[in-house]
Protein backbone atom coordinates (compact mmCIF):
# COMPACT_ATOMS: atom_id res chain seq x y z
CA UNK A 1 0.00 0.00 0.00
CA UNK A 2 2.70 2.65 0.85
CA UNK A 3 4.50 1.90 -2.15
CA UNK A 4 1.62 2.17 -4.68
CA UNK A 5 1.29 5.84 -2.42
CA UNK A 6 4.71 6.53 -3.54
CA UNK A 7 3.96 5.48 -6.87
CA UNK A 8 1.26 7.66 -7.58
CA UNK A 9 2.96 10.85 -5.81
CA UNK A 10 5.90 10.28 -7.64
CA UNK A 11 4.19 9.59 -10.99
CA UNK A 12 1.87 12.46 -10.71
CA UNK A 13 4.71 14.86 -9.66
CA UNK A 14 6.65 14.20 -12.53
CA UNK A 15 3.94 14.80 -14.87
CA UNK A 16 3.28 17.75 -13.71
CA UNK A 17 6.71 18.91 -13.77
CA UNK A 18 6.82 17.82 -17.34
CA UNK A 19 3.46 20.04 -18.06
CA UNK A 20 5.13 22.85 -16.34
CA UNK A 21 8.36 22.20 -18.42
CA UNK A 22 6.33 21.99 -21.83
CA UNK A 23 4.68 25.14 -21.00
CA UNK A 24 7.44 26.87 -20.25
CA UNK A 25 9.84 26.15 -22.48
CA UNK A 26 9.38 28.09 -25.82
CA UNK A 27 11.79 25.75 -27.96
CA UNK A 28 13.11 22.07 -28.28
CA UNK A 29 16.17 23.00 -26.68
CA UNK A 30 14.39 24.82 -23.71
CA UNK A 31 12.39 22.08 -23.05
CA UNK A 32 15.55 19.57 -23.31
CA UNK A 33 17.65 21.96 -21.19
CA UNK A 34 15.82 21.20 -17.57
CA UNK A 35 15.75 17.18 -17.67
CA UNK A 36 19.56 17.76 -19.17
CA UNK A 37 21.23 20.00 -16.33
CA UNK A 38 18.68 19.54 -13.45
CA UNK A 39 16.65 16.18 -13.44
CA UNK A 40 19.27 14.01 -14.22
CA UNK A 41 22.09 15.48 -11.90
CA UNK A 42 19.33 15.14 -9.28
CA UNK A 43 18.63 11.41 -9.45
CA UNK A 44 22.11 10.42 -9.97
CA UNK A 45 22.81 12.32 -6.33
CA UNK A 46 19.73 11.51 -5.07
CA UNK A 47 21.09 8.38 -3.27
CA UNK A 48 19.92 6.16 -6.45
CA UNK A 49 22.92 4.22 -6.13
CA UNK A 50 24.30 4.10 -2.92
CA UNK A 51 22.93 5.48 0.60
CA UNK A 52 22.74 8.76 1.37
CA UNK A 53 23.77 7.53 5.39
CA UNK A 54 27.04 6.63 3.31
CA UNK A 55 28.19 10.18 2.62
CA UNK A 56 30.17 12.83 5.13
CA UNK A 57 27.67 14.68 7.68
CA UNK A 58 27.19 17.54 5.42
CA UNK A 59 27.15 15.97 2.45
CA UNK A 60 24.18 14.13 4.08
CA UNK A 61 22.71 17.60 4.96
CA UNK A 62 23.16 19.21 1.46
CA UNK A 63 21.38 15.41 -0.06
CA UNK A 64 18.50 16.23 2.04
CA UNK A 65 17.92 19.44 0.31
CA UNK A 66 17.46 17.05 -3.10
CA UNK A 67 13.66 16.28 -3.22
CA UNK A 68 14.48 12.72 -5.21
CA UNK A 69 16.24 11.38 -1.84
CA UNK A 70 12.65 11.49 -0.35
CA UNK A 71 11.35 9.66 -3.36
CA UNK A 72 14.11 7.15 -3.81
CA UNK A 73 14.01 6.80 0.09
CA UNK A 74 10.08 6.05 0.18
CA UNK A 75 10.54 3.48 -2.50
CA UNK A 76 13.58 1.84 -1.08
CA UNK A 77 11.46 1.40 2.34
CA UNK A 78 8.78 0.05 0.83
CA UNK A 79 10.73 -2.48 -0.69
CA UNK A 80 13.30 -3.43 1.89
CA UNK A 81 11.57 -2.04 5.10
CA UNK A 82 15.34 0.22 5.10
CA UNK A 83 15.24 4.06 4.65
CA UNK A 84 17.64 6.93 4.65
CA UNK A 85 14.96 9.25 5.88
CA UNK A 86 12.00 8.67 7.82
CA UNK A 87 9.17 6.92 5.70
CA UNK A 88 6.41 10.29 7.56
CA UNK A 89 8.94 12.65 6.62
CA UNK A 90 9.66 11.15 2.59
CA UNK A 91 5.57 11.03 2.14
CA UNK A 92 5.21 14.75 3.50
CA UNK A 93 8.23 15.93 1.17
CA UNK A 94 6.95 14.32 -2.15
CA UNK A 95 3.00 15.45 -1.43
CA UNK A 96 4.68 18.87 -0.55
CA UNK A 97 6.19 18.80 -3.69
CA UNK A 98 3.14 17.42 -5.38
CA UNK A 99 1.19 20.29 -4.04
CA UNK A 100 3.67 22.61 -5.33
CA UNK A 101 3.45 21.60 -8.76
CA UNK A 102 -0.62 21.57 -8.69
CA UNK A 103 -0.80 24.81 -7.29
CA UNK A 104 2.03 26.12 -10.37
CA UNK A 105 -0.43 23.96 -12.83
CA UNK A 106 -3.56 25.87 -11.60
CA UNK A 107 -2.05 29.13 -11.58
CA UNK A 108 -1.22 28.50 -15.35
CA UNK A 109 -4.44 27.46 -16.45
CA UNK A 110 -6.07 30.42 -14.58
CA UNK A 111 -4.11 33.27 -15.76
CA UNK A 112 -3.46 31.34 -19.22
CA UNK A 113 0.11 32.58 -18.94
CA UNK A 114 1.26 30.75 -22.54
CA UNK A 115 -1.69 29.03 -23.31
CA UNK A 116 -3.58 31.92 -25.19
CA UNK A 117 -2.21 33.65 -28.36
Amino acid sequence: LAMLAFLVLTCLSFSLMGFIIGIWAGTFEQLQIVPMLIVTPLIFLGGSFYSVTMLPPFWQQVALLNPVVYLISGFRWSFFGLADVPVAVSLLAIAGFTGACLLIVWAIFRTGWRLRR
